[in-house]
C-alpha cells in the first residue's frame, strides 16, 4: 500500500511517499527494547552489552536452521539470509558468540569470521552470479548496526542497473524473490559441491 499525499504543505505529490511494511514494527520495537533491558546493565563494550541478539537465538537452535534461513553453520559461526534484504540473496555472516566490536573477538575468532565471509562470497557468486558484491560491517549503532551487540558482516549482491527508478525516484527497493526461494537456491548450490 502506498500514499501519494503531498510531502509537506505546498509541495506537489511526488511518487510513492511510503510503502507500508507493518511486519517490520515488531522487529524495530524489539531493537529498542533490547538496547537496555531492565536489570541487565553491563559495562560499555562488554559482550552482550546491547541486549540479546536474534543471531544468538539462531546459533543456539540449529534445529530451526531452515525456518531461520541459516544456510551454513560450522563450529564457530553461520551464514544466513538477511530477513530484511537490500537485494535478493543478501547474506549475513556472524559468529555464534555475540560481541559488539570486531576487536572484541580474539584473532582466531576474527580469522574464523573472515573464512566464513570468504565462503559466503563464493557461495553467492556461484548461486547468483552477481556483477559485484558489497561486503561490509556496521560496527555500532552510529555506524548503522541494526544489532549493535552482535557484530556481523553483510554481503549484498549487486548488478548493473539494480538501482532502478523505484530506488531512485520512489526511495524503495523491490525484492522480487522470497526468502524461501533464495534459501532453496543457496542450498541447491551447496548440494552440488
Amino acid at each position: 500500500m502506498t500514499t501519494n499525499e503531498p510531502r509537506d504543505e505546498g509541495s506537489a505529490p511526488f511518487g510513492p511517499d511510503a510503502i507500508w511494511a507493518p511486519w517490520r514494527l515488531p522487529y524495530l520495537e524489539a531493537l529498542g527494547a533490547s538496547e537496555n533491558p531492565p536489570g541487565k546493565a553491563r559495562p560499555p563494550g562488554a559482550p552482550g552489552s546491547h541486549g540479546p541478539s536474534f543471531l544468538v537465538d539462531y546459533w543456539k537452535h540449529p534445529e530451526r536452521d531452515e525456518q531461520n534461513h541459516v544456510i551454513v553453520r560450522d563450529e564457530l559461526g553461520m551464514i544466513l539470509l538477511n530477513k530484511y534484504p537490500y537485494s535478493n540473496g543478501h547474506l549475513l555472516v556472524a559468529l555464534g558468540e555475540a560481541r559488539p566490536a570486531l576487536l572484541d573477538y580474539e584473532a582466531d575468532q576474527r580469522a574464523a569470521l573472515w573464512r566464513l565471509v570468504d565462503r559466503a562470497a563464493g557461495l553467492m557468486q556461484k548461486t547468483l552470479e552477481p556483477q559485484g558484491i558489497n561486503i561490509g560491517v556496521n560496527q555500532g549503532r552510529a555506524a548503522g548496526a541494526g544489532v549493535p551487540g552482535h557484530l556481523h558482516v553483510h554481503l549484498v549482491p549487486r548488478w548493473g542497473g539494480d538501482t532502478n527508478f523505484m530506488s531512485v525516484v520512489g526511495s524503495v527497493r523491490v525484492i522480487p524473490a522470497s526468502l524461501e526461494a533464495m534459501y532453496r537456491r543457496y542450498k541447491e548450490t551447496l548440494a552440488e559441491r
